[in-house]
């Protein structure tokens, strides 16, 4: 497990499972139940350590991918995702047969897109450092959510049935960013 796994924070909380996540600075954090004891959270962490090691690995990876943006870029990434993902979403909600009650671009830094409960859709204007194919899993995906808001296997149909090469396309999603 090695000296570096010295280093958690445990959160206690009402909840009846025990969970691992990496903060962003890497620092392990353990969410367990109040009655979890520190023996029993040692043991959950030497028994998930290569887990956590590889999601370090993965966690430093994504960090590498990362690019850094100026003010005029996030200007001008936003002003072309204003231009491009509605009539992405309106053209694909078209071949899907769904209606989205709104379309908007956040600043959403951990997420690409998401579909409220009322179908409302809105995407991050990060999208924009990613390829076209990627771009339109991401639209293809959001949208599929008005008719599944899951994701289950009939999601993937859904989704499959517009994008058949949907896995490869989400995989570009995994891949260094730059700016177009």
């Amino acid at each position: 497990m090695g000296d570096n796994m010295q280093d958690y924070r445990i959160v206690r909380s009402s909840r009846k499972t025990v969970a691992l996540e990496l903060d962003p600075g890497g620092v392990l954090i353990v969410r367990a139940p109040y009655g979890c004891s520190d023996a029993q959270i040692r043991k959950i962490i030497s028994e998930n350590a290569e887990w956590i090691e590889r999601a370090k690995v993965r966690q430093t990876e994504r960090q590498s991918n990362k690019i850094e943006l100026t003010e005029d870029d996030v200007a001008r990434l936003k002003e072309m995702a204003s231009d491009i993902l509605p009539k992405l979403t309106e053209r694909y909600a078209a071949v899907m047969g769904v209606h989205p009650a709104g379309v908007k671009i956040t600043s959403a830094k951990t997420r690409f897109g998401s579909c409220s409960s009322k179908n409302s859709i809105c995407f991050s204007y990060m999208l924009m450092l990613y390829p076209r194919e990627a771009v339109e899993y991401v639209v293809v995906h959001e949208l599929a959510h008005i008719r599944h808001h899951d994701h289950s296997a009939a999601f993937y149909e859904e989704v499959e049935a517009v994008l058949p090469d949907y896995r490869e396309r989400s995989r570009l999603l995994r891949g260094k960013q730059k700016m177009p």
